[in-house]
């Protein structure tokens, strides 16, 4: 395997597993390195708002009065950001004895993304 650059500068410490625990078992292609580092910012983001909210509390008071942390509600985006890439990195999920050694999912085309309701009409 070639040189493996660290985590992206800034990263807690959950961030730096997710990174070694993925470099150390696959070889990635360098787009998907560049979504493994968007992954490892957004799992370091995800530490800092939780540190905010579990600082202030789930529920802060604004002049409209008591509403959900925006900590909160920005970490709620943000762990379905980290749920999309880490989907698009293909990584195996569940036990060792559910897949081979070092195998990943296979591709899929295109990004699955929020679908709308289509209505139907009136004849």
């Amino acid at each position: 395997m070639t040189d493996v650059p660290a985590a992206p500068p800034g990263s807690t410490a959950a961030a730096k597993r997710l990174w070694a625990s993925v470099v150390d078992d696959y070889e990635l292609e360098p787009h998907e390195m560049v979504l493994l580092a968007q992954a490892c910012r957004t799992v370091s983001l995800l530490d800092h708002l939780d540190a905010e909210v579990r600082r202030d509390g789930a529920m802060v008071e604004s002049p409209q009065g008591r509403k959900a942390h925006p900590a909160a509600v920005e970490a709620r985006q943000q762990s379905i950001a980290l749920a999309r890439i880490v989907a698009a990195l293909r990584l195996p999920m569940g036990s060792d004895g559910d897949q081979q050694a070092g195998a990943r999912p296979p591709r899929r085309v295109g990004a699955r993304g929020v679908y709308g309701i289509k209505l139907a009409r009136s004849a």
